[in-house]
């Protein structure tokens, strides 16, 4: 036993023995501090999780979302080249425009066809600022409908009566 309280008398095994305490308490130190550190990083990972599972539904939604304007915006484009196209609508809508320029040129100048040729152009703009929007669809309704109103302009001015069949009663 001598040998070994000869051996902690030592300066050199001191220095050494303190030396190795203090990297055992940095050690141990780390080690906590690394314990603690794994807990942030699971519990910061459990977070990130649940944030792209939150972004990743969010994103499917607005996916969804667009998918289904897209399909409606595609049907009601159908829907539209669909409704332009049925038999009679091009027909009523040039009869229109051919009643309305008829009605213009017997008010600005009856008998003169370069008149015609400027009303009907009159008439076609104007139906086609009616269709987008441009005049209420009840003027344009009640303006234009071939059965009441060209016979009563026409009666105002004399006995001129201008008919025109609906193609859609052939």
């Amino acid at each position: 036993m001598e040998w070994l309280t000869k051996l902690f008398t030592n300066t050199f095994v001191q220095g050494l023995l303190l030396g190795l305490l203090i990297a055992f308490v940095f050690w141990v130190r780390s080690l906590i501090k690394a314990k603690v550190l794994q807990g942030d990083i699971r519990k910061l990972r459990g977070h990130l999780q649940t944030k792209f599972e939150i972004e990743s539904a969010e994103n499917e939604r607005r996916k969804e979302e667009m998918n289904q304007l897209r399909q409606e915006r595609d049907n009601l484009r159908n829907m539209i080249q669909v409704l332009n196209q049925k038999p009679g609508k091009q027909e009523m809508r040039q009869a229109q425009v051919y009643q309305k320029a008829a009605e213009i040129m017997f008010e600005k100048s009856p008998g003169f066809a370069p008149a015609w040729q400027i009303t009907l152009r009159e008439a076609e703009e104007e139906m086609r600022n009616a269709e987008k929007g441009i005049i209420p669809f009840f003027k344009r309704i009640t303006s234009s409908s071939p059965a009441a109103a060209p016979e009563q302009k026409m009666s105002s001015r004399g006995n001129k009566h201008l008919e025109l069949e609906d193609p859609a009663n052939l």
